[in-house]
């Protein structure tokens, strides 16, 4: 042989010269992965072998935000889009997104995002978009966030995840990771969504749950994201399961999204009688 073709079981391959090689998975739990090697001698015949093998990674903390500090959220951690999203990312929403006090802010160790009615630069309302874009990104693992939901018919706040490919080949090829997304005007149903070629905008793959009391206590929003699967629980029960695989864009970096929208696409049409809500 004067090559060695390694398939890892995980989309990615690797060609040696002498039949080494050492490979690092990521991820987290218990995962089984097939390893193939496939042997090509000088005048291009092959012979392959496969194994099984399991690999055993411990979860360990690599980011979080308490929010224990009052004032503007932690730079080091969020950047901000601002303005209507007209330029290319928004959803015909009516908001405005600025990085002002009134729209978001640290208090009591939380991290509040409020939409609010106001004439401000051509739009009806105000409100924030929050992002780790180029601060913090990750593939595979546990995301955990604990949040309140906000009220009115028209309302659209949103926990969400955008592959890192946004810059370079766009959506939805770089994927888009929705963890829960809710409408004012169906106010105890939770969205799970993922949008990917084929199955972008209304033709997104995903799950919904109901949950009695989203906007007057907090619940915890959770994915689980391994090479073979992405899972959504909200307080640890799962609710849609999504089967992940080697030519799907959900094994690359991702950074989080924290938003509160106003009426477009998904939010609809919003109560004439909204002012306010956190």
């Amino acid at each position: 042989a004067v090559s060695y073709e390694f398939d890892f079981g995980n989309g990615k391959t690797r060609t040696v010269a002498d039949g080494k090689t050492q490979y690092t998975y990521g991820g987290s739990g218990d995962q089984h992965f097939t390893v193939k090697v496939t042997a090509k001698s000088p005048d291009g015949l092959t012979v392959s072998q496969s194994t099984n093998v399991k690999v055993s990674i411990s979860r360990l903390l690599v980011w979080s935000d308490e929010f224990n500090d009052d004032g503007a959220p932690d730079a080091g951690k969020w950047g901000f889009d601002t303005g209507t999203g007209d330029n290319g990312w928004g959803n015909n929403e009516a908001q405005y997104y600025t990085t002002r006090s009134q729209n978001v802010i640290v208090e009591d160790g939380k991290l509040k995002i409020t939409a609010m009615k106001e004439a401000y630069s051509g739009k009806s309302y105000t409100s924030a978009r929050m992002l780790t874009k180029v601060k913090f990104d990750f593939t595979y693992g546990k995301v955990e966030v604990s949040a309140k939901l906000p009220t009115g018919t028209g309302t659209w706040p949103a926990i969400w995840m955008l592959g890192n490919g946004i810059s370079t080949i766009g959506w939805p090829a770089c994927g888009e990771i929705d963890i829960m997304e809710h409408k004012g005007v169906e106010p105890q149903k939770l969205y799970s969504t993922l949008h990917h070629p084929g199955h972008s905008g209304g033709n997104g793959d995903g799950g919904t749950t109901n949950v009695s009391n989203l906007s007057t206590a907090f619940h915890k929003y959770t994915l689980d994201w391994t090479p073979a699967s992405l899972k959504f629980y909200v307080d640890d029960q799962l609710y849609y399961t999504f089967n992940n695989n080697a030519g799907l864009p959900f094994n690359d970096k991702f950074f989080i999204l924290l938003n509160f929208a106003m009426g477009g696409n998904f939010g609809g049409s919003i109560d004439p009688a909204f002012v306010k809500s956190t």
